[in-house]
């Protein structure tokens, strides 16, 4: 899978219609909607997630030759709505917009327990990505990272960070930046990021890890100093913020990124239909306006590629959480 912030469609797959040859098998048919399609959101309307979302929607219906129609089916960190895919017939009519936070950090944590993303869905292909901005209050001594640095080993657990509650993907990426830089700091959960941002703003938390759509504004607005992005380039929206990664932080980079799902059991001709129609999505100039209007930065993949890449994040952020001795109460 490519991981370069800002790539556009994989538009080389290989075509889901075979051609038949001479001695070979029958070629596929290929698969097309009989009726509108559903991409479930597990997630209340509104977020980066489901706007994300319902603008991929629009162009794949265009490519597809029926309407997607988006389906918020939140609760139980989006144990719900991943539910309802899972049992879903695989007949390529329903669809998951699954997250980094719900396909890699719950099923390491046992919050997955009714859903086995391996055995119950079949990746069709990623759809954006965004990376996570390290801010901190603009009254906060530290005006650059190595200063953060130098004050946070100065002061172990003198810090503390904000998160949307325990568990949730602001709460694993900043373990994992705290583990790279080799800092302990103390963690903060609120019920979603809404409080936690107010608190990051009034010096109550000293840091949060956030997604560019909702610390932008504030960063902008000149309330809160953004020190670094972890993503793997500058994002291109606050250019002079450098990466972890210039810091020589091998290790802290992260992303949030949500990925389109399909029963498993859905027909491989059907998978790579609307795998295609991602890919046509996130590489029309209009939807990558859109997206990045929204945090977002449109990436495509084939599901293989997606597959893959959900297996390599599911490991490295279990050994984060067993390593950092992140549980879940209940």
């Amino acid at each position: 899978m490519a991981h370069e912030h800002g790539r556009r469609a994989l538009l080389l797959a290989a075509p889901a219609i075979l051609t038949a040859r001479p001695g070979s098998a029958p070629a596929q048919s290929p698969w097309a909607p009989s009726r509108p399609l559903r991409l479930i959101v597990p997630f209340a309307p509104g977020g980066s997630t489901d706007v994300g979302a319902r603008i991929l929607a629009e162009r794949m219906g265009e490519t597809l030759g029926q309407p997607v129609v988006v389906e918020n089916r939140a609760g139980a960190g989006g144990a719900i709505g991943t539910e309802a895919v899972a049992r879903a017939a695989p007949d390529g009519h329903t669809l998951l917009l699954g997250t980094n936070g719900v396909m890699t950090i719950a099923p390491n944590l046992g919050l997955m327990r009714s859903v086995s993303i391996g055995r119950d869905l079949a990746p069709v292909s990623l759809a954006f990505r965004s990376d996570i901005l390290v801010v901190v209050p603009v009254g906060f001594p530290a005006r650059t990272l190595p200063e953060f640095l130098a004050l946070a080993r100065a002061r172990p657990g003198g810090i503390s960070y904000g998160s949307s509650g325990v568990g949730t993907a602001t709460h694993i990426f900043t373990e994992v930046f705290a583990g790279a830089a080799g800092i302990e700091l103390t963690h903060v959960p609120y019920r979603g990021s809404g409080q936690a941002m107010s608190d990051l703003i009034a010096g109550t938390i000293q840091l949060l890890l956030d997604q560019p759509a909702s610390s932008l504004g504030p960063v902008r607005e000149g309330s809160l100093r953004a020190l670094a992005s972890t993503g793997h380039q500058r994002n291109p929206l606050l250019p002079d913020v450098p990466t972890v990664a210039e810091f020589g932080l091998q290790g802290a980079e992260s992303t949030s990124w949500g990925a389109i799902m399909a029963p498993a059991g859905t027909p491989p001709s059907a998978v790579e239909r609307v795998s295609l129609a991602v890919r046509e999505a996130v590489a029309r100039p209009e939807s990558a306006r859109r997206l990045a209007q929204a945090g977002l930065d449109g990436e495509a993949s084939s599901p293989g590629e997606l597959g893959a890449f959900i297996r390599s994040e599911t490991e490295r952020l279990g050994e984060v959480i067993r390593q950092r001795n992140i549980r879940v109460e209940g």
